[in-house]
């Protein structure tokens, strides 16, 4: 995996299937400066592990940001010479909703910022459509608003790729 982003790379998939793994080893191969912009907040102990864990993970020389509600600011933030990983748009918009925020104008807010953004972004997302139709309507709701706002980051992106099983496969475009 060596060679050029386009300025939106999307790798989504289940819980656990490898894609932030995957995302990270894209982001590294671009051989650029490497800016990791996290959305989760810790609310609790096994979050905080499971961050703690992400960190771990991609020990070096990343630039860190933390930005559980405010990618555009972060995005404006990066530099031509980097590639930029948001991990993850799910949190992303966990988060808006549960602040019960406008979450189209969010969505185009977030668009719009990558477009401008100077560095190639590469985003993660969890495909939540596969199961079963939740019970209760909050769940309901988020699953939809995921599968709006994956459509939407896919029609916009440059590649797609899906991980299944640490395993990935190419929707839309190349690898570099």
């Amino acid at each position: 995996m060596t060679g050029s982003l386009p300025p939106l790379t999307l790798v989504i998939g289940g819980a656990r299937s490898g894609k932030s793994r995957f995302a990270e080893g894209l982001v590294t191969a671009s051989g650029r400066r490497r800016r990791y912009i996290a959305t989760a907040e810790a609310w609790d102990d096994e979050m905080r592990d499971r961050i703690a864990q992400h960190q771990r993970d991609r020990a070096g020389d990343w630039i860190t940001v933390e930005a559980p509600l405010d990618l555009p600011a972060a995005l404006s933030a990066a530099k031509a010479g980097e590639t930029v990983l948001i991990d993850c748009a799910t949190l992303w918009l966990t988060n808006h909703l549960l602040a019960d925020h406008d979450l189209p104008a969010q969505t185009e807010g977030l668009v719009t910022a990558i477009a401008t953004c100077p560095a190639p972004v590469v985003i993660v997302s969890n495909e939540t459509g596969w199961g079963i139709v939740p019970e209760n309507a909050l769940a309901r709701r988020f699953r939809d608003e995921q599968g709006r706002l994956n459509q939407r980051l896919a029609h916009e992106a440059g590649l797609v790729v899906t991980v299944i099983a640490g395993l990935p496969l190419v929707l839309k475009g190349r690898l570099p």
